[in-house]
Order: structure tokens, then C-alpha cells, then sequence
């Protein structure tokens, strides 16, 4: 999407141009402005949601729903981010707070426009189908539908982050003293005539410690001497001199006559082999635990969904702002399964 013409919604900058999104949270350019932008779209679908579950028991669940699920997502969000932005700074990560919170707000954005996409759906099956197990399981569905695809927006990020050395700084900081360091070692080697190529050397015609040899063996005074001619060379005659190595060149690790793998003559580019891949695109350890925090963050939604529900409201009770805590979350969605087959 064009920069001359920025979209009024905040999901739609995201999904057409989540390179850009990217771009600006590594360069940590106005993201208060972003993040700002993100909460409220986020709060404001996470609320019409919310009113479609609450609207199963009635017009007062409806409006409790439309404020609690947002409420779910930030407190959940409030809760894990301290764990991802210590467990960044624990292995090298440069992330910033603001950056660390964008990133997981983008996370969020998108699972809460996901997830009002698919109101229309749940409205459908609540006034043509008003079951409450099935209408339960079926809105369990899209919530964790919209959660996986927010959550692979996140990984998706954390992967530019890396690109960029955010994630591993000191593989960019030696990467980028390599770059530098490679112009200078190869302009300090010589170049080498290419095959074919004739070089000219000086011949002496008899020059002599007092002068120089005539022809009959008589001696010319110095200042007398021929001048000096020059005779092309064949190529075939030519030895290459050897190259300079300086000691911040790659050759330098290798003894004389050896030719390291990449190396393609004096004067001329060093060619990088071919990595395998594995070899050195490890993944960096905030990368591995950015996938052990996710897990994290849904086993802390789901239970704190579980302490603020009821969000959909069972048929057969009274309207209560919150039902006392017993059981856990899977243990009910296992009995609404077993209860609907």
C-alpha cells in the first residue's frame, strides 16, 4: 500500500502492508501512535464480539460480554508481556518496551478483527440454532481460529526482528564488521594480469659497477651508458607475483599455496560459499522461546477466561456478573462435547 495514501483502518494497513508495520516497529518510529491506534480498533471488535456471545442469554449479558472480552485480552496481554520482554533481554534481544508491546498488539489486533469477521456467523446459528453447548463450542472454535492466526502474525514479525540482528545482536554486529572490513583487504591486494595478457619489463643493456660493456668488452662510462630499452614479455614467461595478504583478509587464515573455497584470484571478489541450510540460520534462543511464551499466553487466556466468564450465559441460570471458580476451562469444553455427541 502506498505511503501517500494511508488507510483509516489499522487491520487494513496490517494485512496489506504488515512489511511496512514491520519496517516501522524495528526503526521504533511513532509506535505510540500505532499502539494506540491497535488497542482501540482492538477494543472496539473485541466489544461488538463480545455484545453476539452475551446476546444468547440476553440484553445485560450482552452489554457485561461487550466490556469483559476486551478485558480478557489486555489483562491476559498485561499478565505475559513482562515474561516475553525479560525473557529478550535475557538472551541479548535490544527490544525496547514500546516495540515488544507493538508487536504483541498487532498479535491482537488481528485475532480481534478476525474474530468480529465471523459475527455474522455466530449471529446466524444463534437465531437459527439457539443451542447453548453447540453455540459454545462453535464460538471456542473462532476465538481459537482468530487467536492462532494472530499469533502466527507475531512469529511472522519476530522473524523480521531477527533479520534485522534485534533478535541475535552480535551475529549482526560481526556480519557487519565483516562487510567493512572486506572492501579494504581487497583494494589492499594487488591485481593480476589476466591469462594472455602481456607485461612489460625492463632490460639493462651491460650495466657495470663503473659503467657500461661494449661490444669489443670496453668499458662506457656511466654517464655514457645505453639507454634502457623495453621489451615486452611473452605471457607465457610471466610469473605471477605472489598477493599481498594483509592480516584482516580471509586468506590470511590459510598457508601459502593454499587456496581457500571462494577464492577467486587476486584483485577479484571473494565469493561466499554456499551455506547449508542449518549451518549457520540457526534460530536464535528468543525465537525458540517466543513459541514456549505463546503457549503461555493461551493457557493463561483460557483461564482467566474461565475466572471472568459467564460471557454466553446458560439458559437454565440467572444473570450473574460472574459464576464462582470451580473446574477449569478444558474440563467443561470436554464435558460440552461429551453432553452434545
Amino acid at each position: 500500500m502506498s505511503g501517500d495514501r494511508p488507510s483509516p483502518l489499522v487491520i487494513e494497513r496490517i494485512l496489506r502492508d504488515r512489511q511496512g508495520i514491520w519496517q516501522q516497529i524495528v526503526a521504533d518510529d511513532d509506535l505510540n501512535a500505532l499502539t494506540g491506534r491497535m488497542l482501540a480498533s482492538s477494543a472496539v471488535a473485541l466489544a461488538c464480539y463480545g455484545a453476539v456471545l452475551g446476546a444468547f442469554h440476553g440484553v445485560l449479558m450482552a452489554l457485561t460480554s461487550a466490556v469483559k472480552l476486551p478485558l480478557l485480552f489486555l489483562i491476559t496481554l498485561a499478565i505475559c508481556l513482562p515474561t516475553l520482554y525479560l525473557f529478550n533481554l535475557v538472551f541479548g534481544a535490544r527490544l525496547s518496551v514500546r516495540q515488544s508491546v507493538a508487536l504483541v498488539m498487532v498479535a491482537i489486533t488481528v485475532t480481534s478483527m478476525l474474530a468480529v469477521a465471523f459475527a455474522p456467523i455466530s449471529l446466524f446459528f444463534l437465531i437459527t440454532a439457539p443451542d447453548y453447548g453447540f453455540f459454545k463450542l462453535l464460538n471456542v472454535a473462532i476465538l481459537t481460529l482468530s487467536a492462532v492466526v494472530g499469533l502466527r502474525f507475531l512469529t511472522g514479525g519476530m522473524q523480521v526482528l531477527n533479520a534485522h540482528g534485534l533478535l541475535a545482536p552480535s551475529t549482526a554486529a560481526a556480519a557487519t564488521q565483516a562487510a567493512v572490513a572486506a572492501p579494504a583487504a581487497q583494494a589492499a591486494v594487488p591485481a593480476q594480469p589476466a591469462a594472455g595478457e602481456s607485461v612489460a619489463e625492463p632490460v639493462a643493456v651491460g650495466a657495470g659497477a663503473n659503467g657500461a660493456a661494449g661490444a669489443n668488452g670496453a668499458t662506457t662510462p656511466a654517464a655514457e651508458a645505453q639507454p634502457v630499452s623495453v621489451v615486452p614479455a611473452q605471457s607465457a614467461a610471466v610469473v605471477p607475483a605472489q598477493p599481498v595478504v594483509l592480516a584482516g583478509h580471509p586468506m590470511a587464515a590459510f598457508p601459502p599455496g593454499m587456496v581457500p573455497p571462494g577464492y577467486a584470484g587476486a584483485g577479484r571478489p571473494w565469493v561466499t560459499p554456499p551455506v547449508r541450510r542449518g549451518e549457520s540460520e540457526q534460530r536464535p534462543a528468543s525465537m525458540t522461546l517466543l513459541y514456549v511464551w505463546i503457549l503461555l499466553f493461551g493457557f493463561v487466556g483460557t483461564q482467566l477466561a474461565w475466572t471472568l466468564r459467564p460471557f454466553v450465559g446458560s439458559p437454565g441460570e440467572d444473570f450473574a456478573l460472574f459464576r464462582s471458580i470451580e473446574g477449569n476451562f478444558y474440563a467443561e469444553i470436554l464435558r460440552t462435547i461429551g453432553n452434545l455427541f
